[in-house]
């Protein structure tokens, strides 16, 4: 199926949103909660399924629903269409400051995979798979990495990163960084998680004991503040969070 042809527009800096542009007859689909506001005109519906698949039955949607349950998302997604003549705009933001990164999926050789909780929303006719991590003892243990998502289509698709957005271009090198600060990376990227060498560097470093490796050909997108690291700063200087705290005036 191809996608639809969709506009659309960031707006903000720092805590962005993705203002979507739809003719008639177009669809947008969206996680459960992402949008922001609608215009008349523009009507949604709570499907099992991204709608990629125009002839899959009932048991096809089921297992792909089942499969998304195992990411932690919801079985369902969100289907925004426009019903009328001319322009109508509908916007989504994810519930977390940072970035939306546009993807056009023609451009990166039709595909993308991304962390499991970065999509945002997406032209009808993208597919949203999930794609397991080859090593899966590595990936039990070694937290963000081990269930990632996997975008296809010759859309626009939308991600969401924490902080600051960084895109690298790998021409054959090799770039470690935290599990959780990878966003997405296109095909031509292989990717595995690596225990970090040395006990001392395990317990004392601070960085945790596993490291995301990606080398070859493509691009990879790279997030300053994952969304696991700001809740824990937060958690950790709010010990008595969900209580009283009589220090506080």
């Amino acid at each position: 199926m191809r996608s639809h042809e969709i506009d659309y527009q960031i707006i903000g800096n720092s805590m962005q949103m993705v203002e979507i542009e739809l003719d008639h007859g177009e669809t947008v689909i969206a996680e459960a909660g992402a949008m922001n506001y609608m215009e008349d005109g523009v009507v949604f519906e709570t499907k099992m399924g991204d709608g990629s698949e125009v002839d899959q039955g009932f048991m096809g949607k089921l297992f792909s629903a089942g499969k998304r349950a195992l990411t932690g998302e919801s079985v369902f997604m969100t289907h925004f269409t426009s019903e009328i003549v001319g322009k109508r705009r509908v916007a989504f933001a994810a519930p977390y400051p940072g970035a939306i990164i546009p993807l056009d999926l023609a451009q990166l050789g039709g595909s993308i995979t991304c962390q499991k909780d970065a999509f945002l929303c997406a032209a009808k006719g993208t597919k949203v798979d999930i794609a397991f991590n080859r090593r899966l003892g590595s990936g039990f243990f070694g937290g963000e990495g081990f269930i990632l998502q996997h975008l296809s289509g010759d859309g626009m698709a939308f991600v969401h990163a924490g902080g600051t957005v960084i895109e690298k271009q790998l021409t054959g090198e090799t770039l470690r960084l935290d599990t959780g600060c990878l966003v997405a990376f296109t095909d031509g990227i292989d990717y595995s998680i690596e225990m970090t060498s040395g006990l001392r560097s395990m317990f004392f470093g601070g960085e945790g004991f596993f490291m995301a490796t990606l080398s070859g050909h493509g691009k990879v997108w790279i997030q300053s503040l994952p969304f696991s690291r700001l809740a824990d700063r937060i958690i950790s200087h709010a010990p008595n969070l969900g209580g009283s705290n009589r220090g506080e005036q």
